[in-house]
Parts: C-alpha cells; sequence; structure tokens
C-alpha cells in the first residue's frame, strides 16, 4: 500500500493529481485556508459554481478544477469540533467515505487529500482522533478501490504531519 499512499508536508493545490479534496463548511465556497487556497488558485468560475451549492456535514461532491492543475476538486463538509458529543468522528469519517464514493465513480487515479478536520478554523477536531480517523479511512477506501494509483495525504501544518505519520505506524 505504501506505494500507493504517501504523506507530505505541502500545499494541496500545488499537487500533480487528477482530483483535490477540499474540507469545507456548508457551502464549498465557505471554510478556512484551504477552501481559500483552493478558489485563488482555481479561479472565479468555481466561486460562482459553488455559490448554488450546499453540503450537510459528511457529504461531498464535485466540480471542475478549472485553472488548477487537477481536473476535479471533490468538496466535503468536515463536523465542526464540539466536544465530541456530536457523532464528530462518524461525520469526519463519513466525509472521507462520500469523497472515496465519488473517486469511484469518476474513475479518479490520482488523488491528494488533506488532513481534514484538524487544523482549520472551527473545525478543529483533535489532531489525534483526527489523523487516526483519516489514515484508517484512507487504508479502508484503498482497500476498497484498487484502481486508485496514487493517493497523498497532504499536512499543511507540521504538527498534523507528525501526527499522521505517527498514525501509520499505529
Amino acid at each position: 500500500m505504501t506505494k500507493r499512499f504517501t504523506i507530505i508536508k505541502g500545499d494541496i493545490v500545488k499537487q500533480n493529481v487528477e482530483a483535490i479534496v477540499n474540507a469545507a463548511q456548508n457551502n464549498p465556497l465557505y471554510g478556512g485556508d484551504l477552501p481559500n487556497q483552493t478558489h485563488l488558485f482555481a479561479g472565479p468560475e468555481l466561486s460562482e459554481e459553488c455559490k448554488k451549492l450546499k453540503l450537510s456535514v459528511g457529504e461531498a461532491i464535485i466540480t471542475s478544477g478549472y485553472k488548477l492543475s487537477a481536473k476535479w476538486i471533490i468538496h466535503t463538509f468536515c463536523p465542526e469540533w464540539k466536544g465530541g458529543d456530536y457523532r464528530e468522528d462518524y461525520y469526519l469519517a463519513k466525509c472521507y467515505r462520500n469523497c472515496f464514493s465519488l473517486i469511484e465513480k469518476h474513475s479518479i487515479k490520482t488523488v491528494a487529500f488533506p488532513s481534514m478536520g484538524t487544523g482549520g478554523e472551527k473545525f478543529n477536531i483533535p489532531t489525534r482522533l483526527g489523523t487516526t480517523i483519516a489514515i484508517n479511512e484512507i487504508k479502508k477506501g484503498l482497500e476498497k478501490n484498487p484502481s486508485i494509483e496514487k493517493l497523498i495525504l497532504v499536512c499543511w501544518e507540521p504538527v498534523s504531519y507528525a501526527a499522521c505519520l505517527q498514525a501509520l505506524q499505529a
């Protein structure tokens, strides 16, 4: 599996993949640094399309990548951390699963995921929990979708990167 799956520290919008995942709020226009960066690089056409879109927690949708090198952007609505009593772990895992469903549906071979829910704004699921969910769901997604040739887990922050590496070893 390691030939198909890597963890890096970097910028997701600069990855050479067919699709990137954007962790957003209920409207893919809004979220933290990642949605802002995605819209900046993809161009105004993405913003126009996203004005019409709404998501529920855990759902995912796909749009064109517009000016990105990625053909697709998969947008998913990550749960807001409220102390762990609102099934945030379930909904974060659901985000990954729904992204993998779109990957399979669109025959995407290469994809980059952020370490969802562990770094931005009000989402801030505890890093250890978020990265454990990420690694577990990515392993399951790769097992279920053998056609995926390359999956990159892109961590923006050093803390998330270290936690993802540690979760992979566990």
